[in-house]
């Protein structure tokens, strides 16, 4: 019985460890559009205007 009221204090305390990593993360934006930085590299528009900016930059 005394080990139930060492471990429920305890595993309170871990879970609120990891609610705040988790409310740190979301705040720190860590979760904001993680799919489409990956995503950019397939599409031709972007591929196409990244070479356009490359070719102003160079001619300047």
């Amino acid at each position: 019985m005394s080990v139930i009221l060492l471990l429920i204090p305890f595993s309170i305390v871990i879970a609120a460890g990891f609610l705040g990593a988790f409310f740190w993360a979301v705040r720190s934006g860590q979760y904001e559009d993680t799919a489409t930085p990956s995503m950019r590299l397939l599409t031709d528009e972007t591929a196409r205007v990244r070479r356009e900016t490359l070719d102003q930059e160079r001619g300047s």
